[in-house]
């Protein structure tokens, strides 16, 4: 496998890939072929298309390295070529903020292309603008993405499912109490009053889930946390998370990473006429070969209305 891209910028409009070569191929025949193989993989282990009911608006998906979580996120992001519905024209993907520890807000990327190895990616400039038109948490902020790989894992998986899609990148430092889920809704306002026009958009939350308990503990966590994320309930999924991670196991770092923009991506999916969530696949980085004693979870859902 390549060594990590260095060439990273945010010169111009192009982000280019930080992770590449590291959390996935850097060649991109290589790649294309994992994602393929992923893909394939997904369908045998979710064939979920007759299963969805309604039209989906928005997805929940892993962001380890592919080789870890691929085949859970392959098993979500292939509900974009499966459901009867077209797929989105656009995604906005809120990812979660591993890197940018000055962030205190959502930050957007707003316009120009995320490159991937595989060709880039377009973001809609006109929907990032009016995301931060709709002022605070939401900002212009490109340097906060610039090494954080929650979104730029899902990339090479959408370019190859929907390789017309544009995206909305948004890193997500909200918090998880009151004014995140307010900051929730506005957002699902917003692109609820976007696909009454006509427009098709999806919303996207890229999280992982416990981190570094024995397998069977994380496997349990996404158990004990799936109810209120299936019923779209932020607030409830706040508390559950919290109380996880203060008495689960001693080894457990947090429930899920991603819960800042888990929250908030669930209020905004509420917004949007989202009334049900689905669970898609679950597993553990021990499920892919890694230690039994210190392990990751992942969790795919499909959100329709």
């Amino acid at each position: 496998m390549a060594t990590r891209s260095t060439s990273v910028s945010v010169s111009g409009a192009i982000r280019r890939p930080a992770v590449a070569g590291s959390f996935y191929p850097g060649d991109p025949a290589y790649l294309a072929d994992l994602v393929e193989e992923l893909l394939v993989r997904a369908e045998r282990l979710a064939p979920v298309a007759g299963r969805i009911e309604g039209t989906l608006v928005g997805l929940l998906v892993p962001h380890a390295g592919l080789v870890y979580s691929g085949l859970v996120a392959a098993a979500g992001w292939r509900l974009l070529g499966v459901v009867p519905d077209d797929p989105p024209a656009t995604v906005v993907l809120l990812g979660t903020n591993h890197t940018a520890g000055r962030l205190d807000g959502v930050a957007a990327w707003d316009g120009g292309a995320w490159r991937t190895p595989l060709g880039d990616v377009p973001v809609d400039g006109d929907l990032a603008a009016a995301i931060v038109d709709l002022g605070p948490p939401f900002t212009v902020d490109r340097v906060s993405h610039v090494d954080e790989h929650s979104i730029e894992v899902q990339l090479p998986l959408l370019h190859v499912v929907r390789p017309d899609a544009a995206i909305v990148p948004l890193s997500v430092a909200a918090g998880t109490g009151a004014g995140a889920i307010a900051a929730g809704r506005r957002l699902g306002e917003l692109l609820a009053r976007r696909r009454e026009t006509g427009e098709r958009v999806l919303l996207a939350i890229s999280t992982d889930m416990a981190h570094y308990p024995p397998d069977a503990i994380c496997a349990q966590v996404t158990a004990d946390l799936l109810p209120a994320i299936l019923r779209l309930d932020p607030a409830a999924l706040e508390r559950d998370e919290r109380a996880v991670a203060d008495g689960a196991s001693p080894d457990l770092v947090c429930g899920m990473c991603g819960i800042q923009p888990t929250v908030l991506g669930l209020a905004a999916l509420r917004a949007m006429g989202a009334t049900r969530g689905s669970r898609i696949a679950a597993a553990t980085s021990a499920d892919a070969g890694g230690s039994t004693q210190r392990t990751v979870g992942y969790l795919a859902v499909g959100f329709t209305a």
